[in-house]
């Protein structure tokens, strides 16, 4: 999986500076990535960091 220099909680490991972006989802969606991120005791936003990395990984094999 491509690493992007964040720990379990979502900080940022490096000074790399962070974008944000405004995302809308679906309720049952949101309700579910709620559910998760409280059995892993982190933040929706981990989830969600997580989630796009894994799926950029799969996309673009060599990206990490």
């Amino acid at each position: 999986m491509m690493t992007i220099g964040r720990n379990k909680e979502g900080a940022r490991a490096r000074g790399d500076a962070a974008v944000r972006a405004s995302v809308s989802f679906p309720p049952e969606l949101y309700r579910l990535l709620e559910h998760i991120a409280l059995q892993k005791k982190v933040s929706i936003a981990w989830v969600i960091r997580d989630a796009a990395e894994k799926y950029v990984s799969d996309q673009l094999p060599n990206a990490g």
